[in-house]
């Protein structure tokens, strides 16, 4: 029953995985095709849901808002690819199984529809939660490689003017114009 073009997940699986490039970059006409490809999907399942009856219509109405909803998310992230939305793709998806598996209890009754109903939730606050982790995660990786940047260039540094003293120490057993040239080197390799 789920209809999601075949391109727009395996573009959100790349992206998930950091391999975003500008070879996967969409234009703003793909973006505005796949807008409309999704709401042409959207249509066409709904259509499709009409035909059945009672639970079993709202269940298939449930699967294709899920499914635009996702597909939207996925869009939006194959084309702006950053950290917020995979997030909400991720959310998308929590909450389009939760509205199915909701749907999906109501064909229960009593103890088990509560059981269903529990099970869906946490479902949800599983999903939820492993979401929110991976985008604290994400970004506490790009402040630490910011960080370790910064670290590696002040190392850098301290390496070179390190370097440039031993460099003018040595030019100290020289005298006169050998001395300058022996400066003169020292000061362009070290950048000084």
């Amino acid at each position: 029953m789920k209809r999601i073009p075949v391109g727009i997940p395996a573009l959100a699986f790349a992206c998930s995985l950091g391999l975003a490039t500008a070879a996967l970059a969409m234009t703003k006409d793909e973006y505005r095709a796949g807008k409309d490809r999704i709401a042409a999907d959207y249509k066409s399942e709904k259509e499709r849901c009409a035909s059945l009856a009672h639970n079993a219509r709202d269940i298939c109405v449930a699967e294709a808002r899920g499914n635009e909803k996702v597909a939207k998310a996925e869009l939006e992230a194959n084309y702006k690819p950053t950290q917020k939305n995979r997030y909400d793709v991720s959310i998308a998806r929590a909450e389009a199984e939760y509205d199915i598996a909701k749907e999906k209890c109501d064909d229960k009754a009593g103890h088990d529809k509560k059981v269903c109903m529990k099970e869906a939730k946490a479902a949800r606050t599983r999903a939820k939660a492993d979401a929110k982790a991976n985008l604290k995660t994400a970004r506490a990786d790009k402040v630490a490689d910011e960080r370790s940047s910064v670290a590696r260039k002040d190392a850098a540094e301290d390496k070179r003017d390190a370097d440039y003293a031993v460099a003018k120490a040595r030019c100290d057993g020289f005298s006169g114009e050998a001395k300058e040239r022996c400066l003169s080197d020292a000061r362009a390799r070290f950048g000084k």
